[in-house]
Order: structure tokens, then sequence, then C-alpha cells
């Protein structure tokens, strides 16, 4: 299995916003975090995922949803062990039509496929970085910062904060609702 790109967003593009090396490590991290962040509210990778295989048990009805979307390919469908063709898939929400009626409620179902999105979407792409800047610019650690009179203060919501832009792309992006962008 080919796995999803750590980033969501290419770090050269956060480079040039913070005026640092693409490889400066905190700029890494940050990025890191903040596409583990989007994918951990929206519930998938979002980056392209090659070869997967899932295992999901039968929901008793004709309809089975995977747990990443859009899908790109299914390569084979095992119902216990057994090849199953004919299997629709809706490709934008991630749902697997069964070919006879419906997923037995007992049974377990292997799928072999490709999903997500390569490139990852712009709308995505922005708002991780948007995230990343703000944790490359915060120090969670510091509450507040004095000098003579002047006094600055930093809550935590700094560092775990989102925008509407956030707001929009993982409610665009997330689990269940496929890619509605």
């Amino acid at each position: 299995m080919a796995g999803p790109d750590p980033f969501l967003a290419p770090a050269a593009d956060l480079a040039v916003m913070l005026a640092v090396p693409a490889d400066d490590v905190q700029l890494l991290a940050a990025l890191r975090a903040a596409s583990a962040r989007f994918r951990g509210q929206v519930r998938h990778p979002v980056s392209l995922v090659t070869d997967d295989t899932t295992v999901l048990d039968g929901s008793g009805r004709a309809l089975l949803q995977l747990p990443a979307a859009p899908v790109v390919a299914i390569h084979s469908v095992r119902v216990d062990g057994v090849e199953l063709e004919g299997v629709r898939v809706r490709r934008q929400a991630g749902l697997l039509l069964h070919p006879g009626g419906c997923w037995d409620e007992w049974s377990e179902v292997e799928v072999r496929w490709d999903h997500g999105h390569a490139p990852v979407p712009a709308d995505v792409a922005e708002a991780v970085i948007d995230q990343a800047r703000t944790i490359y610019r915060t120090d969670p650690a510091i509450q507040q910062i004095t000098t003579g009179t002047e006094s600055v203060s930093f809550a935590a919501t700094a560092a775990v904060g989102i925008t509407e832009q956030w707001r929009a792309a993982v409610e665009a992006h997330r689990l269940n609702r496929g890619d509605d962008a």
C-alpha cells in the first residue's frame, strides 16, 4: 500500500509566507501537525492512497459506507473470502452497492481500493497552510510576555483555534459526506 503524503500542502508555499527555507524543521513540524489535525477532523487521509485494503462488517443494507472518499478505483471486493462481482460504487460519497440486495450483517467485507485526491484540493491546502502558519508562530508554552509597560498574553486558542476557511474546508471534505467541493 502506498500511503498518503504526510503533508496536505506544499512546504514551499508555507516557506514563502514565513520567509524561511522549505526544509526548516519547525516549518515541517507545523505543516505535519496541521495536516494531521485536518485529517483527524475529516476522518480520512484526503490525499491519494493506492492499493489500500479495508475490512468492514456487513451493514445488513444495500449500501456499505467506505471509510474514505473519493473512491478512485475498486480492485476487488471479497465477502467472507469469496470474490464478489458486480459491485457498484458511488465514488464521491464512498458508497458500495451490493449487486444482489444487501451486505449480510454478519459478513466480513474486504475491499482492495484506491482513494483520495491527487492533487489535494486547493481549499484543503490553503486551510492547512493557514493553520500551519499559526502553529509555526505560536509557542503554546508562553502564556504572557511583559516588557516594560507593555504586556501581551497568548490564549491556548491561538494554537488550536480555527478560521472560517478551515471550518468550510472540513465541512466540505468530512467523512460520510464524500467530497462536496
